[in-house]
């Protein structure tokens, strides 16, 4: 970190002369990922866009495709059409796409007309299908070869076709109409015998995805799969192109991070948080925050009804947040779980009745460890002289621990269902936050505890 400090500096210095040769030489030594990390803190358009027209193409399409989105449209905005068309000409297929996706669509439509015709068709083809879709992710560039073909012919096709193939891991075997019959790795080609057939090779089995396929479920699909690669098909299964586990590994981040923002209580930001507008960050929390602050007035709602009990014993109002907490810690829990467990497609919608079964039991496991705390703090408060709860401490401990068995439990099963009737209804149960959870057990929980406290104390302190 503190070469490449210092090594900014020196850029500094030399664009400060305007100077090429110097520029050139100065990042000379550094990786495309260090110079796209080193052109946002450069200061100006103009000083960013002169480094950025040094670079070799090869070393400046690669950087181009590191740079954060907001850095890619500042640079095409400073430089010549023609740099431009020569940066976007030689980006991999499915960078391009997000790229032209994230673009107001005036201005894709003006860099679409930059390509060569043939470039364009690529790019409006991967345009054109459903967002979200496999078929947005995907490259054309891949490596196909016939089964009668033997190995040696099979390598002289790889050496020909091979150097724009967006991976060489994998070398796919299409009939002669361009169905895919099956995949096989490199290692296989390198180590076979220069004779031998491309079908001693195949074993028929491989996994495929479909253009129109979800990019969420290509996430489990390569999970499962464990390939650095996974070939596309159109609806007949013919091969139209590739999805490399790279890509993959950014949809699998952005899914993650949608999911916990929406487990947090807001929702899903379409930037950064770093370039995220102040106003829109704000839509986005107070949506949530205005819901779940009426959910909590319900709270005080419910301690009002029970106003009479609370008068006559006191005592028991010092154990609300006790209460309410355990049973929204515990119903957040169940939800973070299952949730979880749903997206790595461990549950559907039909092993409800098992979760179910799942977290009563665990509900009343928890329930009886902390109902067992909360006895036994009573009693050692109530014996040691900390603190007097009247001369019926034993119910007083009694409520308690039958309160915080029952919420606990509730709180587990609510929050292990809440999701499943979430993605029952068609929404994402990331959704179904952990505020949102600890909202609904708290209300509930006033009810339970007062309820438990009135059948306990009855006769003595109510």
């Amino acid at each position: 970190m503190r070469g490449l400090t210092e090594k900014r500096d020196t850029i500094l210095e030399v664009l400060r002369k305007r100077s090429v040769s110097e520029i050139r030489a100065s990042i000379s030594d550094l990786a495309p990922n260090e110079i796209a990390s080193l052109i946002p803190t450069i200061s100006t358009p103009e000083d960013r866009a002169l480094l950025f027209r040094v670079l070799p193409r090869e070393i400046a399409t690669e950087t181009f495709e590191y740079l954060p989105h907001r850095d890619q449209k500042e640079l095409t905005e400073s430089l010549a059409n023609e740099e431009v068309a020569l940066i976007l000409e030689s980006m991999a297929d499915d960078d391009r796409t997000r790229f032209f996706e994230e673009l107001p669509s005036g201005v894709a439509q003006r860099l679409l007309l930059l390509l060569s015709e043939s470039e364009r068709r690529k790019a409006t083809l991967l345009l054109g299908y459903p967002e979200d879709s496999v078929g947005r992710l995907m490259t054309p560039h891949y490596v196909m070869v016939r089964p009668h073909w033997t190995v040696q012919q099979a390598l002289e096709h790889i050496r020909k076709f091979g150097k724009d193939s967006e991976t060489l891991t994998m070398v796919y075997v299409v009939n002669e109409r361009g169905v895919l019959i099956d995949d096989i790795r490199m290692r296989l080609f390198l180590l076979a015998s220069p004779e031998t057939r491309v079908t001693d090779l195949m074993n028929n089995r491989f996994v495929a995805l479909k253009a129109t396929d979800s990019q969420e479920d290509a996430v489990s699909v390569f999970r499962e799969a464990d390939l650095p690669a996974l070939p596309v098909t159109d609806a007949d299964g013919a091969l139209i192109g590739v999805v490399t586990a790279d890509d993959i590994l950014d949809i699998a981040e952005q899914e993650a991070t949608e999911d916990i923002q929406k487990f947090g209580g807001l929702e899903a930001l379409e930037l950064p948080y770093v370039e995220t507008p102040f106003l829109s960050l704000i839509k986005k929390r107070a949506g949530w925050l205005v819901i779940l602050f009426i959910g909590e007035m319900l709270t005080a709602s419910a301690m009002g009804y029970f106003e009479h009990e609370i008068a006559q014993a006191v005592v028991l109002a010092l154990f609300v947040p006790l209460i309410i907490s355990s049973g929204g810690n515990s119903g957040s829990q169940a939800a973070t779980l299952v949730i979880r467990a749903m997206a790595l497609k461990e549950i559907s919608l039909r092993d409800w009745f098992w979760v179910i079964r799942r977290e009563i039991f665990s509900g009343l496991s928890l329930g009886i460890i902390l109902g067992s705390i909360g006895y036994l703090r009573i009693t050692l408060w109530q014996k040691l002289g900390f603190f007097n709860y009247s001369e019926h401490w034993p119910l007083v401990a009694l409520t308690i621990f039958l309160s915080l068995v029952a919420i606990v439990m509730w709180g587990t099963v609510s929050g292990s269902m809440i999701p499943f009737v979430m993605r029952r209804v068609g929404l994402d149960p990331a959704t179904s936050s952990a505020p949102f959870v600890a909202t609904l057990v708290d209300v509930t929980g006033i009810v339970i505890y007062f309820s438990i406290a009135a059948i306990v104390l009855r006769g003595t302190l109510l």
